[in-house]
């Protein structure tokens, strides 16, 4: 920590310099990093890697599932409950990080994570823009490429579209029955 004592006002916010910060020049863009706290990442491309990695893990838990199943291991709860907890570690920590590198974008701390917790404050996450330029984190995330982007619009027609057959598929085969009822009753 470097102490400055040119400054004369003796109430002034101590100054240091910040380690996680990355150096660049005023226009430039800090590199993503995956499996960091440190550094920003936009909205679009919290979505796109969320969605990525519950993509992997829900591969990873049917493989799984798979295997246990052919090898006879899947009559044993603890088993699957131990592995599928287990798997479900890497996926909770990777959605940590890029939360908290979410955080960062926004100019928040990454203990406000916390607030995810709550129903709906989820949502600021999504909805709410990160700073422009540079903040207390370091230069901007870079500019999103096209598989960000897609997979950032894929999260909510994958989303609309599982409630729709949520809705959807429970009233067809209420219909479907009705209609063998009816077919039933006429001679």
């Amino acid at each position: 920590m470097t102490t400055d004592f040119t400054n004369p006002n003796p109430y002034a916010a101590p100054r240091s310099t910040v380690a996680d910060v990355y150096e660049g020049g005023s226009d430039a863009v800090q590199p993503v990093k995956l499996w960091s706290a440190k550094g920003r990442i936009g909205r679009a491309r919290f979505l796109a890697y969320t969605l990525f990695s519950y993509i992997i893990f829900i591969i990873a838990a049917a493989v799984m599932g798979g295997i246990l199943g052919f090898t006879g291991l899947a009559r044993s709860e603890g088993v699957i409950g131990g592995l599928t907890f287990l798997l479900a570690i890497p996926y909770l920590v990777f959605y940590v990080l890029t939360g908290i590198q979410r955080s960062h974008d926004m100019d928040w701390s990454g203990w406000m994570l916390f607030l995810a917790l709550i129903p709906f404050v989820a949502l600021i996450w999504v909805f709410k823009s990160g700073t422009k330029g540079r903040n207390r984190f370091g230069a901007p995330p870079p500019p999103n490429g096209i598989g960000v982007l897609i997979g950032a619009w894929l999260l909510p027609v994958i989303t609309v579209l599982g409630i729709l057959a949520a809705v959807a598929l429970p009233a067809y085969q209420g219909y479907s029955t009705r209609a063998k009822a009816a077919q039933v009753e006429r001679p």
